[in-house]
């Protein structure tokens, strides 16, 4: 946990346009653990719509933002977002497709969830307008990404993923997109303050946010093992989750809560989680990364 984040030095966020060639990468990119494969997947799933939303959002609230460093750290985390959104776009356009798995129907979903319940007429009520329902945007996504920098520092953080020999293209997708959660991860707390959010509201997005997070990774997991040509068997959800938690596949789900009630603090400032020096330094390692940074061209 990096406890000097709210005071440390401030650089530009930059996009790095990295991109992934998935011929290689097998269905079951964890190798043994169809449960972690398919629950990790998911994100996969939510991203691509999820993350563009966000850039909406953001495009609305730029031009209210009168503080020049909110203005251009969210410039920065807007210009991220679209590319995290179009990276996990190409894992189901080519990863998925290759393997003849259709995520539609899950995905058509989301496209409701971000463009319906969460655009600009929720339930047919015009307020995209707003500025009330813009500041509960932005404090939705505050939510989100609390949960994605915690994340983002625990793919960083799991090294049972490299001792289980899992995919390196996905790990690097994933572990490049963590290190960028983790790197960016003041920004939407910042605006949503920024642009008057309180912490009443920011309590009742985490209330939202927790429950509705839940059951799309719990209805993805079951969306996606069905999916798997391979037909993996299906443990229940919470003993399946225990099961994979253990062996370092996925977060430990008492961690997970931990991390939430955290938010709940009148004190919390997303600065003091995660580790920015060990993202950075991720992100100097990073193979599609430094392939972007070089001039590289994997295929998306």
């Amino acid at each position: 946990m990096d406890t000097n984040a709210p005071t440390a030095a401030r650089h530009e966020l930059q996009p790095r346009h990295v991109k992934f060639d998935w011929q290689q990468t097998p269905v079951q990119w964890l190798p043994g653990d169809p449960f972690a494969t398919h629950t990790i997947n998911v994100l996969h799933l939510l991203f691509p719509a999820g993350e563009m939303w966000f850039c909406r959002v953001y495009n609305k609230a730029l031009p209210m933002v009168t503080d020049p460093v909110v203005h251009a750290d969210a410039k920065g985390f807007m210009r991220q977002e679209a590319i995290h959104s179009r990276s996990h776009e190409g894992v189901i356009k080519h990863y998925y497709a290759a393997h003849g798995m259709d995520a539609k129907p899950f995905t058509q979903r989301i496209d409701r969830l971000f463009s319906h319940y969460l655009g600009e007429k929720p339930f047919g009520l015009n307020v995209g307008k707003s500025r009330f329902w813009l500041r509960q945007q932005l404090g939705i996504i505050a939510s989100l990404e609390h949960f994605f920098g915690y994340l983002g520092q625990w793919v960083l953080d799991a090294k049972a993923l490299d001792e289980a020999k899992a995919d390196p293209m996905m790990l690097d997708l994933l572990r490049w997109h963590g290190a960028e959660e983790v790197e960016h991860r003041s920004v939407a707390h910042d605006l949503f303050t920024h642009m008057g959010g309180t912490y009443f509201e920011r309590s009742l997005h985490m209330l939202i946010v927790m429950p509705l997070l839940l059951t799309l990774v719990f209805q993805g997991n079951r969306f996606m093992m069905k999916l798997d040509p391979a037909q993996p068997k299906q443990p229940g959800f919470v003993r399946g989750w225990l099961s994979s938690s253990r062996k370092g596949h996925l977060p430990n789900l008492l961690h997970v809560l931990s991390a939430a009630t955290r938010y709940f603090s009148p004190w919390f400032h997303p600065g003091a989680e995660g580790n920015t020096q060990q993202a950075m330094a991720y992100l100097e390692s990073s193979p599609a990364a430094s392939a972007a940074a070089h001039g590289g061209n994997f295929k998306r």
